[in-house]
Order: structure tokens, then sequence, then C-alpha cells
């Protein structure tokens, strides 16, 4: 199965994406005082460690409050930077700075403290980076950016590390460029800018794959345990041993604070889980935190494409296991989970998903932005079955 370039390039961009995007949805998986219900494991026998002061750039999107209630958990102090327009009831006893990085003197509220830990979520704009490092200049111990595995121009190969090809850097004339062609060069001019700026000595870049959990209004995961729940005959991309990636929301937040404890610099690749998985292990471990008679149905990627189903968006947490996407779902992770980043069992993220998706409003349910229609589902199915003679 070919994939057009392009349209590969558009729907990688948006892996890491939602990690900076003002979602307002997350406010619901927090309480109004900004305290995270109980979704996030318990410390246990953990050496509580040395305070340390976090600047948190964003920190109201999607992965940020995760990371503020984690650091608040840990006895750190806080403070975000953000325009102070997106979920602005979140951590109300949270100093918060207020700046627009898109325009002119945005920084300026950097100009003042100093910070142990930088953590900078939401930028795909190189100019942000530069914007903070001339603004942070000399008063950072660690700058900690949150990058993307859609920094890398080749997924042909599967074990890519972190050495493995990277977009051409991203011209000045596209950086404020939404257009997902530009996200991952952009996101390459960003490391490089990130290094400029704070020196080698001080940088972590973090390179998550597909974020997962409470609060990611792209349902590119909870389209599946929504769909499973359901139950019925569940239309199943390609064949059950194609590999699959992905990482919990609250993994991946807490691991980037820990990152700042421990002062672990370097560039990672996060995402996992850490054992290798497939997509049927995904899709029944998912069915086994439900009371669904779900049965599933493979189709092969070859008649999945003639029937004008795209993998990632109408069959999210996969791409085919073959040709320029091999390994798009088998990156090598091994440095970061050396370096600690764990994972909560498949179970747990996938109820977690459920129920906050079934606490959303009724019209937000209704208006998902992944997963194949249910129309197109039972019309793709009833056509496989024509052709296998069934």
């Amino acid at each position: 199965m070919s994939l057009d370039r392009r349209a590969f390039l558009k729907t990688s961009a948006v892996l890491g994406g939602a990690a900076g995007l003002g979602l307002p949805a997350i406010a619901r998986a927090f309480t109004a005082d900004g305290v995270r219900p109980p979704a996030s494991r318990p410390e246990t026998g953990a050496a509580q460690p040395k305070p340390l002061r976090i600047l948190i750039l964003g920190g109201t999107g999607f992965i940020g409050p995760y990371q503020v209630q984690y650091a608040l958990d840990r006895k750190h102090q806080v403070t975000l930077f953000n325009r102070g327009q997106t979920n602005k009831a979140l951590f109300p006893n949270v100093p918060r700075l207020i700046g627009d990085r898109n325009t002119a003197g945005g920084h300026d509220a950097l100009k003042r403290g100093t910070w142990d830990v930088v953590i900078d979520n939401p930028t795909r704009n190189p100019a942000w980076v530069r914007g903070a490092g001339e603004a942070l200049k000399g008063r950072v111990g660690q700058y900690v950016f949150v990058s993307t595995i859609s920094v890398f121009s080749d997924y042909s190969k599967p074990g890519m590390d972190e050495q493995g090809p990277l977009h051409t850097p991203g011209a000045p004339a596209v950086w404020a460029s939404n257009d997902g062609a530009n996200y991952g060069p952009n996101k390459v001019q960003c490391e490089i800018d990130a290094t400029a700026q704070f020196g080698e000595d001080k940088v972590t870049i973090v390179r998550p794959g597909l974020i997962v959990g409470p609060g990611d209004l792209s349902d590119r995961f909870s389209y599946w345990p929504v769909r499973i729940d359901k139950g019925g005959e569940i239309l199943a991309p390609g064949t059950p041993s194609d590999p699959v990636q992905y990482v919990d929301v609250h993994d991946l937040s807490e691991w980037i604070v820990r990152c700042g404890e421990n002062h672990t610099l370097g560039t990672f690749n996060a995402t996992g889980p850490k054992a290798p998985t497939n997509i049927a292990e995904m899709l029944y471990g998912i069915k086994a935190v439900t009371t669904s008679d779900a049965r599933f149905t493979f189709v092969p990627a070859e008649f999945l494409r003639e029937q004008q189903v795209r993998a990632w968006s109408e069959m999210p947490v996969w791409q085919p296991a073959m040709g320029p996407t091999l390994g798009f779902m088998q990156v090598n992770c091994q440095k970061a989970y050396a370096a600690g980043l764990t994972f909560r069992p498949l179970a747990d993220t996938a109820k977690a998903t459920l129920d906050w998706y079934k606490s959303r409003p009724a019209a937000e349910q209704e208006k998902a932005r992944a997963g194949i229609a249910p129309e197109k589902e039972q019309a793709v199915l009833a056509a496989w079955h024509a052709k296998a003679g069934r």
C-alpha cells in the first residue's frame, strides 16, 4: 500500500500537536481548583525530590495540567506563562505570567525571575523558542522542549532511534504556518534553536509519539474505547500483528517533570508501551475493561485503501506496517526507558479515557474528530464479507 507523502505528513503532524492546543475540555479532567481526580498512580516508596522552581510555558492545554499537578504534588514551586485565555479557572493559586508569544514583546514577562527548570509545551514556531531564549537568558538551569517524532523524515525502517534522519529545518517563511506539512520541519528548527539559545548542557528534547488519555479532543485514541464499548462487529485495520505505539498523557507528563528533578539532558524519543505491542493486543486489551460483545474483523490495508478508508484518521492509532510507514509505529525509545519513562497498564488508560469521554457534553461526543463514520464502517465490512464470500 502506497501513501501519498503530503497526506502522510499532514496526518503524522498531529502526533505531538495536541500537546500545545488550547483544549477547554481538559478542565473536565480536573476539579475546579485544578486538582486532578485519582487517575494517576500515587508515588509509593519514592524519596521526596528537592523542591524546584519550575516555569511551564503553556500549562493549561492537554499535557500541561498533568505536569502542573504532578509538580505541585511533589512540592515544587510552579509558575505558568501563557496568554491567560485557556482554562483560566485551572490552578488559581499558581502564579501566572501573561504574554502572547505571537506578538512583539510577547516574552517580556519572562525577563524577571530565575528557574531551575523551564518546560516548553506548546511551541511549534521557532520564533517562540528564540523569544523565550532571549528573555530567559542566563536565568535557567534546564530547558525542556516538547518536540515530536514527526521530526523524522523517513519512517520506512523499524527501530529508528534518536539519530534517525530529520526533515530539513523549516524556513522562516513557514514558521507561523499551521499546515501539517510544515509541522515536522518547524519542530526540527525549534530543536536546533533550543540548543543554540540555552546550550547543549542545559537542554532536554522530548519527542513524544501519539499522546493519549483524558483531555485529548483529537479522539485519536478515544475512538477505540468508545467504539468497542458500543459492541457489535468492528472494522479493525490491517493484520492483528501490525505494531502500534502510544503514550499515556499521565506517564509522559510525569516523566517530563522527573527529567527536571534528575537533570536529565539530551534528546529522547518518548512513546510506548515498553514491550512491543500490536493492534490486536491493544483492541482486545481495551475490550477487557468493558462489558461489550465487540468482535473484530481485520481487513487488509490494501482493501481499506480501495474503500478509501484512511489510516490514522479513520483507523486511529494505526499505519500500514509496510512501505513508507513500516517503522512509524516501531520507533526505538530505549534511551527514554533507561532514563525512567514508565507506563501504566493499557486497562488504566482505556478506562480513564472512556470515563472521561462519557463525561463530555453530548454535542462533543457526537462530533468525534477521528474514527470511521458508522455507516461507512458497515459498508466497508459488507464489501469485505462479499469479497471474502461470506
